[in-house]
């Protein structure tokens, strides 16, 4: 379980988030990657493309990845409550889901939390 805190505001962290995300699942590691604060926005179509940081790979291609290997995207309720964010308005594969979901998901045996 990856949780994004961040988005454009902090780059590298955001960076280091999708990318780890995206190690893990090619890797073969089941993946929950929620975004939260700002990395919210990267759940919508276009978005992650406005993403620009050297050196790192681009966010729409971590995202496939993520993705194209089973991994799932979740965006924060409250976060995308407070931006306008509706679930209609996501990529495809997309969910917004809630602190119970999250706690659920974080409580399973064997369970890894990384917070960025």
């Amino acid at each position: 379980m990856i949780k994004v805190t961040a988005g454009a505001d902090a780059p590298e962290r955001c960076s280091q988030a999708f990318t780890v995300a995206a190690v893990a699942v090619a890797s073969g590691v089941e993946v929950s990657l929620w975004l939260t604060g700002e990395s919210s926005w990267f759940a919508l179509p276009g978005r992650a493309a406005e993403f620009e940081l050297p050196h790192a790979a681009p966010l729409p291609d971590l995202i496939d990845g993520i993705q194209a290997g089973g991994g799932r995207i979740t965006v924060c309720t409250q976060c995308a409550a407070r931006r306008g964010i509706e679930e209609k308005d996501l990529i495809e594969g997309a969910r917004i889901a809630g602190a119970q979901v999250f706690v659920s998901e974080a409580l399973v045996d064997g369970v890894q939390a990384l917070v960025y």
